[in-house]
């Protein structure tokens, strides 16, 4: 069984990409991330298709990295050239470079990885059970897409509180920063999405994908040298013994003792 699913509307001119593993509530592993590739190149290239949704399957939009994997990649971090340090944080952003419409559909916790996969969209709406959170920092590792990108989208202080203290975001506080669009009942939440999409699909496709192009460029300007430096703190992140046992302790279900190396 997949981990992502991929569905077309022609008529509607979407298609909804839902992550689909919510007995682990829908943790991003490495073969969800090679089908959302492989669905995102189809999507690319489909010319019915001028808007996504992304959601999540069951009572969670995304819990974020699978930890079970994690330990194992950082284990080759010292194997990397910088370039594919670099490249690796430019992959973590589908949505954003993708040149058609993302609306996130945010059905329940968007933790970590969820959160950061719903800021790459270009559009988020949430329903009522939906919260956030950036618990990295908890973990002794980095967020790397939110340290380049959440400040893009909030204020920079509402952003540094979430990044640096590993709190939560309700989703209360989510609509009046502007993070979100919408909050809605969760029997409304994909009607609602679904209705955001068609009125998109409904423009003509060259001005949107221009008008998207424009504003992501504006919103990703001086991206690519915050990456650079990314990929220069995140070495000595990544590589030290507390990024090993952030992880390690959650999944043994016990405080981190940190070591500061």
């Amino acid at each position: 069984m997949p981990d992502l699913r991929y569905e077309r509307f022609p008529n509607g001119h979407y298609a909804v990409f839902t992550m689909d593993r919510p007995d682990r509530l829908n943790a991003q592993g490495a073969a969800m991330r090679q089908e959302l590739r492989e669905a995102l190149d189809e999507f690319s290239a489909d010319p019915d298709m001028r808007a996504g949704i992304l959601t999540g399957a069951g009572r969670a939009f995304s819990a974020g990295a699978d930890l079970k994997e994690m330990t194992d990649l950082y284990s080759t971090l010292a194997s990397l050239t910088e370039e594919q340090r670099i490249e690796g944080y430019r992959g973590n952003q589908p949505f954003g470079r993708n040149p058609k419409p993302f609306i996130a559909a945010v059905n329940g916790l968007a933790i970590g990885a969820g959160m950061e996969r719903a800021t790459d969209c270009d559009i988020r709406i949430a329903s009522i059970e939906a919260y956030f959170g950036l618990f990295e920092v908890k973990r002794g590792i980095m967020a790397n897409y939110a340290i380049n990108n959440l400040a893009r989208v909030m204020p920079y202080s509402e952003a540094a509180y979430l990044i640096l203290t590993g709190d939560t975001l309700t989703v209360e506080d989510a609509y009046r920063l502007g993070f979100v669009h919408e909050v809605l009942a969760p029997e409304e939440l994909m009607p609602r999405a679904v209705e955001i999409a068609e009125m998109i699909g409904a423009n003509a496709p060259l001005a949107v994908q221009g008008t998207k192009a424009v504003t992501q460029f504006w919103r990703r300007y001086g991206l690519e040298e915050s990456l650079q430096f990314t990929a220069t703190v995140g070495d000595r992140v990544l590589s030290s013994e507390d990024a090993l046992e952030g992880p390690k302790a959650f999944l043994e279900k016990r405080p981190p003792v940190w070591q500061g190396r």
